[in-house]
């Protein structure tokens, strides 16, 4: 029996980053579709990326914070096409080099001269971006191609309102006293708040719990499998939360959303513009993404502008 060529996609990054990439992995499946796409991610993303109808195989590769996998556990012949969805090299690029594949599309950079891709932007939104680099390479995308299906599980805790307190690195994290008294407010204004959180941030989930008196029914923490997550977003009345995965999970459902921007600025990471997604911003310069205390751009936002983005929410239609 013959065997299918083989497309081998690195984006061994996390939750936000595979969503933000769906158009991009969608426009390579709809590009090469006698292609195997395996794509090289964490291994607790398989269900995410099965979500998104694009990715036939996942291939576990990881790295510490969002740095490039030492190596892949490639088997069998050279992929056929290799795609650095990952960033603009050269170590992700040369990772994929060593699998000698037949095909590389990369982003151009001056210390891997040998690869011809398209230019690299640093300001642009990185939907936009990956859009454009399949597209250098004759493959139509459409940005807002984000949905993913329904779950097929109930939610734990329909219309409820999810706040998530955690985020890639605390620079992204507003802080929990805050979290709290938006979460009071939204109490006593008669809505169900529940509070979800990652492995690790079980120190975050535990605060909020205890400042905003929340019973353990409504304590999500340590990390949700996908498809549970899954539901109670999609089912969510809102998503509150700092610019981290869940609030790409809000999109990729169409959950209404709050998210908290800092310290980097909505045009590289925001929603798309729809009143739905509201974006809470107040312009600074640039700081850290991976700073180690929240970055004082997120720390210029109040408690009352989280509510007042939530007010706009329950004006649409």
């Amino acid at each position: 029996m013959n065997t299918p060529p083989r497309l081998l996609v690195l984006r061994a990054l996390g939750l936000g980053d595979l969503l933000a990439g769906v158009p991009a992995l969608r426009a390579l499946r709809r590009g090469l579709p006698d292609h195997e796409l395996v794509l090289a991610a964490p291994a607790e993303l398989a269900p995410v990326a099965a979500a998104t109808g694009a990715v036939d195989r996942l291939l576990p590769a990881s790295a510490p914070g969002r740095a490039v996998p030492r190596s892949l556990d490639w088997t069998g012949p050279p992929p056929d096409v290799a795609v650095d969805l990952h960033g603009n090299g050269p170590p992700s690029h040369r990772l994929l080099q060593t699998l000698r594949p037949r095909r590389l599309l990369a982003f151009a950079h001056p210390d891997t001269p040998e690869i011809d891709g398209p230019p690299w932007y640093a300001e642009e939104h990185e939907r936009d971006r990956w859009c454009r680099f399949v597209e250098a390479y004759g493959m139509a995308a459409d940005a807002l191609d984000l949905r993913l299906p329904r779950p097929a599980d109930p939610s734990p805790a329909p219309g409820a309102i999810v706040l998530h307190p955690g985020a890639g690195a605390p620079s992204r994290c507003w802080p929990v006293d805050r979290y709290a008294t938006v979460a009071t407010a939204l109490r006593e204004r008669g809505h169900r708040v529940v509070v979800t959180g990652g492995a690790g941030e079980e120190d975050l989930v535990a605060r909020l719990t205890k400042e905003a008196r929340l019973p353990d029914t409504d304590v999500f923490g340590g990390g949700l499998p996908f498809g549970r997550l899954s539901a109670l977003v999609a089912g969510a009345r809102a998503v509150v939360s700092g610019d981290t995965g869940i609030a790409h999970l809000a999109v990729a459902h169409a959950a209404p959303s709050v998210t908290l921007f800092g310290p980097v600025p909505p045009s590289r990471w925001g929603p798309p513009a729809h009143p739905r997604h509201q974006v809470l911003w107040h312009p600074g310069p640039d700081g850290d993404p991976h700073g180690r205390r929240t970055d004082p751009v997120l720390s210029r936002i109040r408690p009352e502008d989280v509510l007042e983005a939530f007010g706009r929410l329950t004006d649409i239609p």
